[in-house]
């Protein structure tokens, strides 16, 4: 399998002695590149520890984390923070535009950051895929909280990125909004072959990926490929039973 991110025994620990707390326990686990993982966890199960470390937001406590070929472990915060920039997106709940830029200076930010240009092309391409190329001029205040998350998507894609890390990306949008948003997802990961993780609390959500992986109390005690909503919802519930 062709992984895009791999943990190998990867544990993280907060506080020490008496007060440390194992937010994640010798997990394990390969994310094929071209793949869309979901990652599902009861409340403190793990998760967003999982996506921090996977994505060098964090660093383990013991373990390996893998970019492709890069082993992450023992790197300085420049360097992960270069990393990040260079090939990692992210997509959060909050949009994080900047209010005073317009839908493309936000989408381009990285880039003038980086002090690099983008690619003209693509840029178009994901604008128009992402269903924005007639509010490129407009600025976040303007949208309605759908569009201003399909900025964020396109920001993310706007670098060609190795892995794409959603961390409860449809969290604060409604039904029909985060519908359209998984959708996108769902479609970028087919036609271009992005991979993407994504920390979700919610089954539908779930549902559009290929796998999911459940966490319980630090560990990965269970995975779904081809999931359904229903499937996920009900090992959710046993999940919820055990803790």
């Amino acid at each position: 399998m062709d992984e895009a991110v791999r943990l190998d025994a990867v544990s993280k620990v907060y506080g020490r002695g008496g007060n440390a707390v194992a937010a994640l326990r010798e997990v394990t686990v390969g994310l094929r590149r071209g793949g869309f993982t979901a990652v599902m966890g009861p409340s403190g199960s793990g998760k967003s520890t999982f996506l921090q470390c996977a994505a060098g937001l964090d660093t383990p406590s013991s373990g390996s984390v893998r970019l492709g070929g890069t082993e992450l472990s023992g790197m300085n915060e420049t360097r992960l923070t270069e990393l990040r920039r260079e090939r990692v997106g992210f997509v959060f709940q909050a949009f994080n535009l900047v209010p005073s830029l317009t839908v493309e200076q936000n989408i381009t930010l990285p880039f003038r950051l980086s002090g690099t240009r983008p690619d003209r092309a693509w840029l178009a391409e994901v604008i128009e895929r992402v269903g924005l190329k007639e509010r490129i001029g407009h600025r976040p205040a303007e949208l309605s909280g759908g569009q201003q998350q399909r900025v964020a998507l396109a920001r993310a894609l706007a670098t060609r990125p190795e892995v794409v890390f959603g961390d409860e990306p449809t969290g604060a949008l409604d039904t029909v909004t985060a519908r359209q948003v998984l959708t996108l997802l769902r479609e970028t990961v087919d036609a271009t072959g992005q991979t993407v993780v994504m920390v979700t609390h919610d089954p539908l959500a779930a549902s559009f990926a290929d796998r999911v992986l459940l966490l319980a109390d630090g560990r990965i005690v269970d995975e779904l490929d081809e999931p359904t909503a229903d499937a996920v919802a009900a090992r959710m519930t046993r999940l919820g039973a055990w803790n």
